[in-house]
């Protein structure tokens, strides 16, 4: 397990250690133009797309394991390519392979925690792998931007160059991992790995996690750097600086706040503790409505909008030890990499979808987009408390579940091994 969120956060390190840089390289330093830039970014997200589908069954034909290696050692070629490419006949290819090795590389790494985890320390594997990705992404992005120099094409070969390296030393380190069979929970649905996505829309209750899912990304995290931001700028007059300090407050947030909450919200009904976080996040909403659409100082409105940002991080500490758990546990045995991987896949729809919409919004039509968000995080509490009744305690409410059996005398529910 400890190699595993190492490899989280060498991940998540390489993909701060160069996305943010992408288009600033694209159109200014390889001189490509703002098309290609955004040609770019966007073959970048649909690679993602057009992976997640197969990697969830190579994850159950093949194990999660040999999948990694296969993204880590593509999206290593993907980097190192595109730090060499000086055309957009290089540069697009290159693209899509660093963008669908990166994808791949989630939905691999979670089924390996799954593996590795059993319902009593799944919720704390998953927040530790949640508070390694921001550390890695926070750390990345800090280094990186150090390193570039825009009137260099050098640098942002180095930069591309070590990114490339940081994955296949992550090939050596997770080559070295030998995962057990799956634990699996009492109570959990039983059935083969075969039907794929078929069984996977059979599961009436996967189906509305993933619907609840899209919400939850779309609200708050494809807003983040688009919709939010300009917001931000266009309403507030929030300055570069300021927004700086709101996304280092998000982050300092889910380092402060993630292990805090843990012992709380493992001890809750996961469906109540996600309809909690649509609540945080209606706060957070409200912030930001006053700090664009309010009459107050330009401090108060900073610090109205630096709360937004903060709010935003509570409710994803929150989050992480209860969304992934879930899906973990909703999968029937064998099945962990395919659900994983539909849940990435949604994930992935989200994030392209919600600039599309969140931008142009948040630039132009300011009190329509926090009204709009206000009431998609409203709906999120409302999406949570109709899959809360759908779900048996033992998958809502595991920690509930096994003190109910203690209690009586017996032993907490034991992980039941997958059949290979």
């Amino acid at each position: 397990m400890r190699r595993i969120h190492v490899g989280n956060a060498l991940s998540a390190f390489g993909l701060g250690f160069t996305v943010p840089y992408l288009y600033v390289y694209v159109a200014q330093v390889r001189e490509l133009g703002a098309t290609t830039a955004g040609l770019v970014l966007a073959v970048f997200a649909v690679a993602a797309l057009l992976v997640l589908p197969f990697a969830g069954r190579a994850i159950v034909r093949r194990g999660p394991l040999p999948v990694l290696l296969a993204a880590l050692v593509t999206a290593a070629l993907g980097a190192l390519s595109l730090g060499l490419a000086g055309s957009g006949a290089t540069v697009l290819p290159s693209a899509v392979a660093l963008g669908a090795g990166q994808a791949v590389m989630q939905p691999a790494l979670a089924t390996m925690i799954v593996d590795c985890s059993s319902a009593e320390t799944r919720s704390r594997a998953f927040a530790t792998q949640f508070f390694l990705q921001n550390l890695g992404l926070g750390v990345g992005g800090l280094i990186g931007g150090h390193l570039v120099d825009t009137s260099r094409v050098s640098s942002f070969t180095l930069l591309f160059s070590l990114e490339a390296a940081v994955f296949l030393l992550l090939v050596v380190v997770m080559a070295t991992v030998r995962t057990p069979h799956a634990p699996r929970i009492e109570g959990a649905p039983a059935a083969s790995a075969k039907g794929g996505w078929r069984q996977l829309l059979g599961n009436r209750a996967m189906v509305q996690l993933c619907v609840l899912g899209f919400v939850l990304f779309f609200a708050c995290y494809g807003q983040f750097e688009s919709g939010l931001s300009a917001y931000g700028v266009e309403a507030a007059g929030i300055s570069t600086s300021a927004l700086g300090t709101a996304l280092a407050a998000n982050t300092l947030m889910i380092v402060v706040a993630q292990f805090a909450v843990l012992r709380f919200v493992e001890r809750r009904r996961r469906s109540r503790v996600i309809a909690a976080v649509g609540l945080v996040w209606a706060v957070a909403w409200a912030a930001a409505a006053y700090a664009g659409l309010g009459h107050g100082s330009r401090t108060m409105a900073t610090a109205a909008f630096v709360s937004t940002y903060a709010l935003f991080g509570l409710g994803e500490a929150m989050l992480s030890p209860t969304v992934a758990p879930l899906v973990a546990d909703l999968a029937p045995t064998g099945m962990a990499g395919q659900y994983n991987s539909a849940f990435a896949l949604v994930k992935q729809l989200a994030l392209a979808i919600g600039p599309a919409v969140g931008g142009p919004m948040g630039a132009s039509l300011h009190a329509p987009y926090v009204v709009t968000f206000l009431l998609f995080s409203l709906g999120i509490s409302v999406l949570a408390l109709r899959l809360g009744r759908r779900l048996p305690a033992v998958q809502d409410h595991p920690w509930g579940a096994r003190s109910r059996v203690v209690a009586r005398g017996g032993a907490a529910a034991e992980p039941v091994t997958a059949e290979a």
